[in-house]
């Protein structure tokens, strides 16, 4: 296969990874607080579309919008009972916090999907060009990871709600003594967060197999995207993602796949070593 498509194909997937860390450095940057019960949610979203799809026949591009809106409101349940009392506790409180409900999650999970790879049988067909030939729903996910990039943005920089928390992410006193209400503004952004995470999930789906365990994987490359795009940079984390992508694209056509996550990881530790902020700048 020629080195653009492996190139192509690890852009596309880069855009699915950039929503998934966009989740992640999105509750960071607001809160800093660390969720570590990020993966296990990406994967409730990839069986929400597998039993939505499965069982009531709905396309795993509309079961995407139904899971957005559990998404958002799960995270702000998860918020409510697990993170409030702890927000301004030491960064190890909330770390236990989130890891307790990344356990009950996939201790629940388990239980009822078991570990059995599931897989959401749906096609759009292919487009080829020479070498290149693209799945259409790759192609489909990474113009969803750019339309919803596009709706965040546009919430976070033209809408009130979006202005609080921004407001909020910069200096949580001065917005209170503004009369903003942070504790619901926490809430919202520890559910978009959420939401974001159960999008990504949805859309990996459509091309991926999955279990309960396997959110931990988009997790961890979550954390190495946070890095390269700046912790607390939202939108740096879909560029974040594209290099990510375009690296796990590129080292298969030289070397074995196992050596993947090495390389990754080694770029992870120079990144954290030459510029800690991240290539794109961490939040201010």
């Amino acid at each position: 296969m020629d080195i653009f498509a492996f190139l192509v194909d690890g852009l596309l997937i880069g855009f699915v990874y950039g929503i998934a860390a966009m989740g992640l450095t999105l509750i960071w940057g607001v809160m800093n607080v660390i969720n570590l019960s990020h993966g296990p949610i990406i994967a409730l979203g990839s069986f929400g579309v597998y039993i939505l799809f499965t069982q009531f026949g709905m396309n795993p591009y509309l079961a995407l919008l139904v899971m957005a809106v559990v998404g958002l409101l799960l995270g702000m349940l998860i918020y409510v009972i697990a993170i409030h009392r702890v927000i301004d506790a030491p960064h190890l409180s909330t770390l236990l916090a989130t890891f307790s409900v990344n356990m009950i999650i996939i201790g629940i999970g388990t239980t009822i999907f078991t570990t059995t790879p599931r897989t959401v049988d749906f096609s759009l067909g292919s487009i080829s060009a020479g070498p290149i030939t693209v799945l259409g729903t790759r192609l489909t996910a990474a113009l969803a990871a750019v339309l919803v990039t596009g709706a965040l943005y546009f919430f976070l920089y033209r809408t009130t709600p979006g202005k609080f928390v921004r407001a909020v992410a910069n200096n949580r006193a001065a917005a209170e003594l503004m009369g903003i209400p942070s504790s619901r503004i926490l809430a919202l952004s520890f559910g978009l967060g959420t939401m974001l995470a159960a999008i990504a999930g949805s859309l990996i789906a459509t091309f991926f197999p999955f279990t309960i365990l396997s959110g931990g994987v988009y997790e961890l490359k979550s954390f190495v995207i946070g890095v390269l795009g700046g912790l607390g940079n939202p939108l740096g984390a879909l560029a974040g993602g594209l290099v990510l992508g375009t690296l796990e694209g590129i080292i298969p056509k030289f070397l074995p796949t196992t050596w993947v996550p090495v390389l990754e990881f080694i770029f992870f530790i120079v990144i954290l070593l030459v510029r800690p902020t991240g290539l794109f700048g961490a939040k201010k």
